[in-house]
């Protein structure tokens, strides 16, 4: 049977991404392969890349707390592979290892352009916006490229030098003998900052950093049919990559406030309806407010308490497929009077007498007792 990914981990089900984070930097670093010569490591190590392939992705994480591994299939696959994208594996093992090349060879450190950073942006709506979507115009603020130096951080007219401590390869290397053999020790050059190049004169706009901190508005389009939790992904609105590397992406996070009239339950709107109790008896037709506005509604004859009744097409659009809707669902309330009107109770008692049940009068106590008080 397949362990939990969270006790693979080691963490709670409860961890943030930082503390799943130094959990698989730890035991990562301890059952890699090349470090850990024990015959069981590599399937420790794999165990631990899969738990941390679904559990660093919150989309894939959301199924797999819901449904376990079942429900992720082959997303940890895609997920991994998303990682890889933004060079994330490739760094963590540069951090994991950068102590340890004996017998792995030299690896230069990466010179070129790099991605930027993803950004998170939390956005509220309100009910009626998150059924129906719409533009909405958000504020962020984001790394950009420096336009003076077009990233480079150099003064216009100049150009970054090769670093002549590490020769442009951002790492510095120091062999150290150990009772398990020799080893080198490599660490970021302390020169360049690991970047393999210096900057003698830096740009006065963005002080060297090739980027300067922006704040911009953009609209962006919410689709109907949206709810708590539902991510967006604007391209491109990330942290600009160094030296003119492709910008990250915006990840925006919506959240829906409360309404004070309806609820939601996946693509249905539930609601109550308050009737009288004459109402329910002889039924009526009434005016029902829904998200599409009022609308008409038969309440049958003889409608008892909790009643639900339906209003098909007027629920939330399914997501993706905004012309397929859920329904409107009301559940009937039937309001009994504290207090009758003496000609009300008459009328009540006579009703009583006709269809045969026995009543209290008078200074009568009881359920329905409030009913014939005058």
């Amino acid at each position: 049977m397949a362990r939990d990914f969270y006790e693979v981990l080691g963490v709670s089900r409860n961890a943030d991404q930082d503390e799943l984070k130094r959990a698989y930097r730890r035991l990562a670093r301890k059952y890699h392969p090349d470090v850990n010569k024990d015959p069981g490591a590599e399937e420790t190590f794999k165990e631990i890349n899969r738990a941390y392939e679904v559990l660093s992705e919150p989309e894939i994480r959301a199924r797999y707390d819901r449904f376990g591994e079942a429900g992720v299939g082959g997303a940890a696959t895609a997920a991994y592979s998303d990682f890889n994208d933004m060079g994330g594996f490739a760094d963590i093992f540069e951090s994991f290892f950068s102590g340890f090349s004996g017998g792995m060879g030299q690896t230069a450190r990466r010179r070129g352009p790099t991605r930027g950073d993803d950004l998170r942006l939390d956005l509220k709506l309100d009910f009626k916006e998150a059924v129906f979507g719409g533009e909405k115009e958000i504020k962020i603020s984001h790394l950009e490229t420096c336009n003076t130096c077009t990233g480079s951080g150099a003064k216009p007219g100049t150009r970054p030098r090769t670093c002549s401590t590490c020769s442009g390869t951002g790492q510095v290397r120091r062999a150290t003998r150990t009772p398990f053999g020799s080893f080198t020790q490599v660490s970021a050059c302390p020169t360049c900052a690991g970047t393999g190049e210096v900057i003698e004169e830096r740009c006065t706009v963005c002080g060297g950093s090739g980027q300067n901190q922006e704040t911009k508005k953009l609209k962006i389009t919410v689709p109907a049919g949206v709810d708590n939790g539902t991510r967006l992904r604007v391209s491109g609105e990330g942290d600009a990559g160094l030296r003119s590397g492709p910008a990250g992406d915006l990840y925006v996070y919506l959240f829906v406030s409360e309404d004070a009239e309806f609820r939601r339950d996946g693509i249905n709107i539930l609601s109550d309806l308050k009737i009288s109790y004459l109402q329910a008896i002889l039924g009526c037709k009434l005016e029902v407010p829904t998200v599409d506005g009022p609308i008409e509604l038969d309440i049958p004859p003889g409608t008892q308490p909790g009643t639900v009744l339906t209003l098909q097409d007027h629920g939330v659009p399914r997501l993706g497929n905004p012309v397929s809707r859920g329904d409107h669902l009301l559940t009937v309330q039937v309001a009994i009077p504290a207090r009758l009107k003496p000609e009300e109770r008459e009328l009540v008692e006579k009703l009583a007498e006709i269809s045969g049940d026995r009543v209290n009068k008078g200074g009568i106590e009881g359920f329905l007792g409030g009913l014939f008080r005058g």
